[in-house]
């Protein structure tokens, strides 16, 4: 009984300090926004909202053995301070405003179904988030080819948009056009030079055009990318074939390996990382990369 008396203040104790960080992130965002002079409302309302989806669960819910405040705690700790700000009663530019619905419909038309795309884009909706999110639904559910047609009415529409070039880039690069593709990557990369996955596609269509004269290019691409997305398995995947056809064992065996550590298959990174060790120079940066991954263990539970 004392043992698991003592598990349980030592696990309440610790969801006592995770709500304190979750409530002092909401205090950091009324900051950020009012730093930046926006409104925090939509932030209060969000937080009303899930206190009414969750009104009735609340009820059995012991609030001191959750990680995050209820939301009703939340609102009276966040609602006066969001009310005192001189931005409370403003609205966001028609830029950001538009900015924002274009990357809601991207992620409609990237993570939900056919017919919710449908739904919530019907074709009686001419917008361009509408068109945005049908394209996106014709090149996973419908034709390729239709879809490449409708990118390049995005295009005209908004010659500016890196995305609309992204998702032309994107789309021939998956119907086996890589060469085809890079003009509309390259036109994406030059206006959003940031953009990590972009670039990484870039890559991507570089090594996958055959071209070894590109070879050089893919390379700087995908390590541009990854000091962006330092993660990205699959950009590590493409640095290694293009390493490979370049024929530089270690420097494709680290990549390789990189590209498994990401992945969390740490048995083959590990190998990998020996591996790409006997054919980098001892000491020198690629070596003792190889060296941080062959030196790691499996986590215990």
């Amino acid at each position: 009984g004392a043992i698991t008396a003592g598990a349980h203040m030592g696990m309440r104790s610790l969801l006592s300090y995770q709500r304190g960080e979750e409530a002092a992130a909401d205090r950091a965002a009324i900051n950020y926004l009012n730093a930046t002079g926006q409104s925090a409302k939509g932030m209060v309302e969000t937080f009303r909202r899930l206190q009414n989806e969750t009104m009735f669960v609340a009820r059995h819910v012991d609030p001191y053995a959750v990680s995050h405040p209820m939301p009703a705690d939340r609102i009276a700790i966040i609602e006066p301070l969001a009310r005192a700000s001189p931005h409370y009663g403003k609205t966001d530019p028609p830029a950001l405003d538009a900015r924002h619905q274009l990357a809601r419909a991207k992620l409609a038309g990237f993570l939900d179904r056919a017919d919710a795309i449908t739904r919530r884009y019907p074709p009686s909706d001419t917008s361009l988030p509408a068109r945005y999110a049908r394209t996106i639904q014709m090149f996973r559910f419908g034709d390729r080819t239709r879809a490449a047609a409708m990118a390049d009415d995005l295009i005209r529409s908004q010659p500016g948009n890196p995305y609309f070039h992204e998702i032309k880039g994107q789309i021939l690069l998956e119907t086996g056009q890589p060469a085809a593709a890079l003009p509309s990557l390259r036109r994406a990369v030059s206006l959003a030079p940031n953009a990590g996955l972009i670039r990484i596609m870039l890559g991507h269509a570089l090594v996958a055009s055959g071209n070894n004269a590109a070879l050089d290019e893919a390379i700087r691409e995908l390590r541009l990318a990854l000091q962006r997305e330092p993660e990205a398995g699959d950009g590590y995947r493409q640095l290694a074939i293009a390493y490979g056809r370049k024929n530089d064992r270690g420097q494709a065996d680290l990549a390789s390996a990189q590209a498994a550590y990401y992945s969390g298959d740490l048995q083959t990174a590990r190998g990998l990382a020996r591996r790409a060790q006997g054919s980098l120079p001892t000491g020198s940066p690629g070596w003792l990369i190889a060296e941080d991954i062959y030196n790691q263990r499996p986590r215990r539970n």
